[in-house]
């Protein structure tokens, strides 16, 4: 698991319903806070007011007010509430309707588990649901916090969307981190011991490419089909951030191949160093063949063998072994085995 590289907001001490947090932003960077109560009543004051609400989308109170009070359809609803993950985004008359993937950096995760976040905004509204916990709406909310955050929907979506690619290179670093240090391991490590490990890497950029591979259509169906108040410069930030996005599925391309490689080097090494034992041992075999034809030859408990009772033939008999052993060895050389 990777570390997050962003240390979490503090959470509200007691739940106020479904309400994670809801902002309303004041068109220059900052937002004022709301409660559950205020942000159900809410209405525009003022044209280009926009309101911000997080919701936990387990909580039963959420389905009865995203039907009634912003007056959702069923199948649009079904998807903002749903366990359903896979990433797609589309046009629903003004509104606009999306699921978006992140890293999971939650305690105990790792990061190919992904969170999900659904979205929907009429332009004057910008609803959020998730969950798990979420690093990136907390992210925004400290932005809005320091009146450097998102002036209206459009910079809010894409602000969101912005941070959500940003923490995936994160990952992507870690990945590549792990494939060098596996690769300066293999030089001196155990290649039995590494190939899990590599397997694991593997598994991880997988799991990464399965999941950012429909982001990246979802985030061409924003910038595409998104309503009239995503301004251009939205669309052009959406821009720049798919191909962020590219560039880091390619990234995830290279580590794959990356592991691949190493997987082969190590594959290599091992078949190598198995060949070398089992020619050693062929060259082994090879010069106690004879001797052990002789020793069983002379040794033969029967009548007529030769120096039997000579006591000095035991010697005799272990100089003509040397013997073989030597000139054995002086032709393998001399045939390059050795």
């Amino acid at each position: 698991m990777i570390p997050d590289p962003h240390p979490s907001l503090p959470s509200p001490a007691m739940p106020d319903g479904p309400l994670l947090f809801a902002r309303l932003l004041d068109g220059e960077g900052g937002a004022r806070a709301l409660g559950w109560s205020e942000a159900q009543a809410w209405q525009p004051a003022r044209p280009g007011e926009v309101l911000w609400t997080h919701l936990d989308r387990t909580m039963p109170d959420v389905r009865p007010w995203l039907s009634g009070a912003l007056g959702i359809r069923p199948p649009t609803l079904d998807l903002l509430v749903s366990d359903s993950t896979r990433p797609r985004a589309f046009r629903e008359g003004d509104t606009l309707v999306a699921t978006l993937r992140a890293i999971n950096f939650n305690p105990g995760a790792e990061p190919e588990d992904m969170v999900s976040l659904q979205l929907w905004s009429d332009g004057a509204r910008v609803v959020t649901l998730r969950r798990l916990p979420l690093q990136t709406t907390r992210d925004i909310v400290q932005e809005l916090n320091e009146a450097r955050g998102p002036v209206d929907a459009g910079a809010l979506i894409t602000r969101l969307i912005e941070h959500i690619i940003t923490r995936m290179s994160a990952a992507i670093i870690d990945l590549n981190d792990q494939i060098d240090e596996l690769d300066r391991r293999q030089v001196r490590g155990t290649p039995d011991a590494m190939v899990s490990e590599i397997a694991e890497v593997r598994r991880g950029a997988l799991a990464l490419q399965r999941h950012m591979g429909p982001e990246h259509v979802a985030l061409e169906s924003i910038s595409r089909d998104a309503p009239d108040w995503f301004e251009d410069h939205d669309r052009r930030e959406i821009g720049e951030t798919i191909f962020r996005l590219k560039r880091y599925l390619e990234d995830i391309d290279i580590s794959k191949e990356s592991a691949v490689v190493l997987m082969d080097e190590l594959r290599a090494r091992a078949l190598a160093r198995s060949d070398r034992t089992n020619y050693l041992l062929t060259l082994v075999a090879t010069i106690f063949m004879p001797l052990t034809f002789l020793t069983g030859l002379i040794g033969m408990n029967v009548e007529g063998i030769p120096y039997a009772t000579d006591p000095q033939a035991f010697w005799w008999i272990v100089l003509l072994c040397l013997a073989l052993v030597f000139g054995m060895v002086l032709l393998f050389r001399w045939w390059k085995w050795l």
